[in-house]
């Protein structure tokens, strides 16, 4: 081949009219099949397929290591249709090349390189060009894909580890992170064994800045090089599922970084950002806010939620900071932003957003779920969109978790002045299928870690920390629980190196890292736990009026009116003997699991023996137990007919 043929682009496409159509209507929602980089042969001839979307740009070359980096060289075709998408087949471009898009804009003498925004796999930071890559994978999970409509219900047990890839675990050595491959040896066999259904990741989308823990996204449609190649994050997917673990992934539609090979000023102009800066412009993290008016922009976010579905076999995506795209004012004063058409405060064509993108999700993959991170009282998250909800599976209670822990940051001597800040998320708990989080939000920013808000003594904050997760777990809700939590971290989450699981030589911290796996158990086994998790028919009060001694108790209910667990929390270090509560339902009860057992750290008081209820009338019930309550202890008791 000549070298005038080596730098051919040969016209070619991918892409029918059809497809383009979809695309500017903002209903293309699997663009990632044909924008992007594509291996393929044409007439015999093995090459790749380039599309990009540049509108506003004069002219675009395909630029890396198969020509030298040599702008005059491998330049696209526009399309006749006016769409602003260039494409075009380029023979000696093949896998495993490097390369970037330069652009020629009609600002004079501005040329860009740009990254592929559908490149599937980009350089290891800090190098910025995109590499030419297929997602070839013989997956392995076919028992779980077919099974895990079940796992992933919402009438199932959802405890979720979230972890931050690069700080799990860390070479003693180099320093260096784990690996994908190392992950799928260590991570997946830990997981399983603490006994957790689910891992969240925080982003894997390829990212330039560490420290921006992944919500700072460049490479849409590429998992970090950091760690590996595309089928080597897959295989730890693969091995997650075949371990009976549902995989989440973060999923960052509200905003972007302005690194100038992303997509900030992609030809030039505002092309996927909003141009006034009032719209386009988060204040908070220095980035950009897409164009949600936008179709083309529609229809690349949704491919790209669906695209971590398809490709990656993802059981569901927790889409980040939701409230930020519903709110024009969102971190913004008098001034700073416009209102929308009727003269409000809602970003209109978000909301439509996260209601398209939650449609199709659930149309197209069975037995996923998308979950919001959303910290306010917007209505109808997790109802469906046909009702005018925003169509999400579930939504993070932060007010649960912002109530409970400034409870228990307070001195138990004055706990029972602010037994409302434990029973209000029972007000609205129903409102929306709620999980609790205890997220890596909780341990950054100067917050320290969860251990520094308890009081006391040593043995009292490690009691509180257990009774803290013991309530948790019995209280209705998903639970989210971040890495390091589980073994009782107590320094602030660093990003740069691992978790402190030297802890684990310490008799305390083990006993909450035994604690953990015991209530992981006891929240799969029990259905009472997690059949009605978002329903009130599965929560019952008995008692949330004892504020004097800061003890509150419930029933918890499954499908089967057999299937009942009674819940005892005292929330100070004064232990009972013979503390009567009233019950009705089933005539015997026995202690099935206790926050105090001498395994977990505590002093190990336990109601030994199964207990018939005594015909004697108590908070309202006919039937009353006498049971003892360990110090800053839960104790959790099942029914049973005889």
């Amino acid at each position: 081949m000549s070298q005038d043929q080596e730098n051919l682009v040969i016209p070619h496409s991918l892409l029918t009219d059809f497809d383009v159509e979809l695309f500017r209507s903002g209903k293309h929602f699997r663009l990632y099949q044909k924008f992007g980089a594509h291996h393929l042969e044409v007439d015999g001839v093995a090459g790749t397929y380039f599309a990009v979307w540049a509108p506003n740009a004069l002219r675009v070359n395909v630029i890396g290591t198969f020509n030298d980096w040599d702008g005059s060289k491998s330049q696209l075709h526009a399309r006749w249709d006016g769409s602003g998408i260039w494409e075009g087949f380029i023979p000696q471009a093949q896998t495993s090349s490097t390369y970037k898009y330069q652009i020629h804009t009609k600002q004079a003498g501005l040329i860009l390189e740009k990254g592929d925004p559908f490149g599937f796999l980009w350089e290891v930071p800090p190098k910025t060009a995109s590499v030419i890559w297929d997602l070839d994978y013989q997956w392995q999970d076919q028992k779980w894909m077919k099974t895990r409509a079940k796992h992933n219900s919402l009438e199932n047990a959802w405890s979720v580890y979230e972890v931050h890839l690069g700080s799990w675990k860390r070479h003693a050595d180099s320093g260096h992170s784990y690996s994908y491959e190392e992950l799928t040896e260590e991570l997946v066999q830990y997981v399983q064994d603490m006994g957790y259904t689910h891992v969240e990741m925080m982003p894997v989308m390829e990212h330039p800045f560490f420290g921006s823990w992944g919500y700072q996204v460049t490479g849409y449609f590429a998992p970090s090089a950091r760690y590996g190649t595309p089928q080597e994050f897959m295989a730890l997917v693969d091995a997650f599922h075949q371990a009976g673990i549902g995989v989440i992934l973060d999923w960052v539609p509200s905003h972007f970084p302005n690194d100038a090979h992303g997509l900030a000023e992609f030809d030039g102009t505002h092309l996927y950002e909003h141009a006034d800066p009032r719209k386009g412009y988060h204040p908070d993290w220095n980035s950009y806010i897409y164009n949600y008016d936008r179709n083309e922009v529609r229809s690349f976010l949704i491919s790209n939620a669906v695209f971590w579905m398809d490709y990656f076999h993802a059981d569901g995506l927790r889409v980040d900071a939701v409230a930020s795209m519903l709110y024009l004012d969102y971190s913004r004063n008098e001034g700073e932003w416009i209102p929308n058409k009727h003269g409000g405060r809602e970003n209109l064509e978000a909301i439509s957003l996260l209601q398209e993108m939650n449609s199709e999700v659930y149309r197209s993959f069975e037995g996923v779920q998308t979950i919001a991170e959303e910290s306010t009282s917007w209505p109808g998250v997790s109802k469906p969109v046909d009702t005018g909800g925003l169509g999400f599976g579930m939504k993070w209670m932060m007010g649960w978790m912002h109530d409970c822990l400034e409870y228990f940051k307070k001195d138990p001597i004055y706990r029972q002045f602010h037994q409302n800040d434990l029973t209000f998320s029972f007000v609205y708990g129903f409102s929306e299928n709620f999980m609790l989080p205890l997220s890596h939000d909780e341990v950054v920013h100067g917050k320290g870690s969860l251990m520094d808000r308890m009081p006391g003594d040593e043995w009292q904050r490690f009691a509180n920390y257990r009774l803290l997760f013991a309530y948790m777990f019995s209280h209705p809700g998903a639970k989210l629980m971040f890495m390091g939590n589980e073994i009782g971290q107590i320094t602030e989450w660093k990003h740069d190196q691992q978790l402190d699981w030297h802890l684990l030589d310490a008799k305390a911290h083990l006993g909450v890292s035994n604690c953990l796996k015991e209530l992981n158990k006891l929240y799969s086994k029990e259905p009472a736990l997690h059949q009605k998790s978002f329903s009130a028919e599965g929560f019952e009060w008995i008692d949330m009026g004892d504020s004097k001694n800061s003890i509150l108790v419930y029933l918890r209910k499954g499908n089967d009116p057999k299937d009942q667990l009674l819940i005892v929390a005292n929330f100070t270090p004064k232990a009972h003997s013979d503390y009567e509560v009233g019950i009705h339902g089933l005539p015997y009860w026995k202690e099935i699991f206790n926050s105090d057992a001498a395994s977990f750290g505590g002093t190990g008081q336990h109601n030994n023996k199964k207990q018939k209820s005594a015909d004697k009338e108590t908070h309202g019930q006919k039937h009353s137990l006498a049971l003892n309550l360990p110090p800053l202890g839960v104790v959790v008791f099942k029914g049973l007919k005889k």
